[in-house]
This record gives structure tokens, C-alpha cells and sequence, in this order.
């Protein structure tokens, strides 16, 4: 489940993060991405599209709560340390705060904690698919609240990924029930990434790795409360799921979080979508390889759409650069 490629270069793009890298993008005109800045995104694909697989096995000795407060805190545990042997501090600015905290709650607790209770009744490939829908939700958000305007091209694009969502969640999704309830759960996840992503980019400048340990922090103090009081002290519930939260914690949160932050502070909201290409296709090769989901023909009828939305509305911004 470890990337098999690019890992130390990952963690030396992380390692050398410093004001001058971080603060170019907060200028006006749109970053132009570097090599490492392509290699994260690989590296965030293959990770992020093996998470669903992981919940899965979580959730066969966990509740959702749980799942995700464990996800949350042992990812900042992890990033502290990184802090802390780097040298580093976290954020002292009051204004920084004010952005880390709905950051935080946008980019952990509230997702991670749809996507574990989604999971619950769906598979993990719809939970990796729903994925695809963050650029979709993006577009606009940066259209209003970036630099990065909603052209024709890109609003074009955003129709047939729209249709892609529509024929995702299917005709079942007019008469309701606890399906397309966990069904909305998980592309109310891909939302508040999007949110999430929008409020990084506008952050003050920061250092990348103090950002993440703040965010995270953010999400176990709202997760930490709500695992006790909804499902109590968890114990060890065997070495699948336990070693699935471990992993959880450590790989698609801490480290990965740092490196969604480092990208997009460096190359912007719209090429971290990019990442979007590869989850859901990771997403559903694992569900059928390990866990032996079936998938239905309207996930590729939909993911075929979303694709043909995101190439476009990309192509637009690729242009637009």
C-alpha cells in the first residue's frame, strides 16, 4: 500500500519546505508546477486510492467515529514529532489560526468521518469514485473565492462531471433510504475537501508542515469528544483492523497531509485536483482485487463522464496558465 515510487523524493520535497517556496503562491498569477510537485500528485493518487480499502478493513473492528478520531490522531502525533525534530514550530499568528481551524475541521473531522459511516454501506469503489467530484466543486469555489476564473472551457467540463455524479448515485436516489444517504455522505466528504482546498490556498503564508500539524490537531480535538461520547475507549480489535488504523493514521493522514499542503501552497488548488484521475481508478482496482466488490456498469458510465468533465475543465486551466 506504500507508494512503490518517488517516497524519498517526497519527503525531501516536505523536508526542504521554506517561506520562499510557500509564499510565491499566494501571488496573484498562477504557480507554475515543478517536477517534485508532478511526483507528489502520483504519490497522493496511489495513496489516497488504496485509503478506501483500508477503511474497509478498519471498519471491521471499529465504528466510524473511532475510525476517524484514529486517523486524525495519530496523524498529528506523527506530524508534531516531524516538527518538533525539524526544528520547527506551530503556528503562533492569531490570523493563521483563524484559517487552520476551518481548514482543519473541512480537511479532517467532517470527511474523514463521512467517509467512515458512508463506507459502512457502501463499497469502497463508490467511496474512491465520489473522490473524483472534489474538482468538480472546486471549479466554482476558486471561480468565487481564488484566482482561478470558471471559463466556458472549464464550465463545460463541470456538466459532464455533474452528469457523472447524477449517474453515479443513480435513480435510487430519488426514493431515498440509508443508501443514498451514505451514498451523499461520501460526495459530502469530496465537498468539503474542495472548501477545504480553497481555504489552504488563501491561508497566510506558513510553513506547510506547521499547517498540517495544526489542521490535524484541529480535527482530533473535535473527534476525540465526539469517539468517547458516541462510542467509548476503543480496545484492540484484532491485527487487521488494528494495523489498518495504524496505517490510516500514519501514511494517507500525516504524510500524505503534508504533502497535499506543500502542493497545493506551491502549485495551487486547481493542479492538486489532478489528483483525481488516479483515485478512482485505484479506488476500484483495489475493491475488486481485495475485496472482491462487483462493481455495477453505472460506475463506469460514470467514471467515464467525470474523466471526460475533468479533462476538459483541466485543459481549460492548463490553457488559462
Amino acid at each position: 500500500m506504500t507508494p512503490a515510487f518517488g517516497g524519498a523524493d517526497c519527503l525531501t520535497v516536505l523536508a526542504s519546505a521554506r517561506a520562499p517556496r510557500y509564499t510565491a503562491a499566494m501571488t496573484p498569477s498562477l504557480p507554475t508546477p515543478t517536477r517534485k510537485d508532478w511526483l507528489s500528485i502520483l504519490c497522493l493518487g496511489l495513496i489516497w486510492g488504496g485509503t478506501f480499502l483500508v477503511i474497509s478493513l478498519a471498519l471491521r473492528g471499529y465504528g466510524p467515529v473511532t475510525v476517524a478520531c484514529a486517523r486524525t490522531s495519530f496523524g498529528a502525533l506523527t506530524v508534531l514529532v516531524l516538527l518538533r525534530l525539524t526544528g520547527r514550530q506551530l503556528p503562533r499568528s492569531a490570523e493563521v489560526w483563524r484559517s487552520a481551524v476551518p481548514i482543519g475541521l473541512l480537511s479532517t473531522a467532517l470527511p474523514f468521518f463521512l467517509l467512515s459511516w458512508g463506507q459502512q454501506s457502501v463499497a469502497s469503489a463508490f467511496a474512491g469514485l465520489s473522490m473524483a467530484a472534489v474538482p468538480l466543486f472546486v471549479l466554482p469555489l476558486a471561480h468565487r473565492f481564488s484566482d482561478e476564473p470558471l471559463t466556458v472551457r472549464r464550465a463545460i467540463g463541470f456538466g459532464f462531471g455533474f452528469a457523472g455524479v447524477l449517474v453515479l448515485l443513480g435513480p435510487d436516489a430519488l426514493r431515498g433510504g440509508g443508501t443514498t444517504l451514505a451514498q451523499l455522505a461520501c460526495l459530502g466528504a469530496a465537498l468539503s475537501y474542495a472548501l477545504s482546498s480553497i481555504l489552504t490556498r488563501r491561508c497566510p503564508p506558513v510553513d506547510p508542515v506547521a499547517l498540517a500539524a495544526a489542521t490535524l490537531m484541529v480535527g482530533a480535538v473535535v473527534l476525540l469528544p465526539a469517539m468517547l461520547l458516541t462510542e467509548g475507549v476503543p480496545g484492540w480489535a484484532g491485527p487487521v483492523p488494528g494495523v489498518a488504523i495504524l496505517f490510516l493514521g500514519l501514511v494517507p493522514t500525516a504524510f500524505a497531509a503534508l504533502l497535499r499542503v506543500t502542493v497545493i501552497r506551491s502549485a495551487g488548488s486547481g493542479f492538486m485536483t489532478l489528483t483525481n484521475y488516479q483515485v478512482p481508478l485505484w479506488s476500484m482496482g483495489f475493491g475488486v482485487v481485495f475485496l472482491s466488490e462487483i462493481l455495477p456498469t453505472t460506475f463506469f458510465a460514470a467514471l467515464g463522464l467525470i474523466l471526460i468533465g475533468l479533462a476538459i475543465s483541466q485543459s481549460g486551466w492548463r490553457q488559462a496558465r
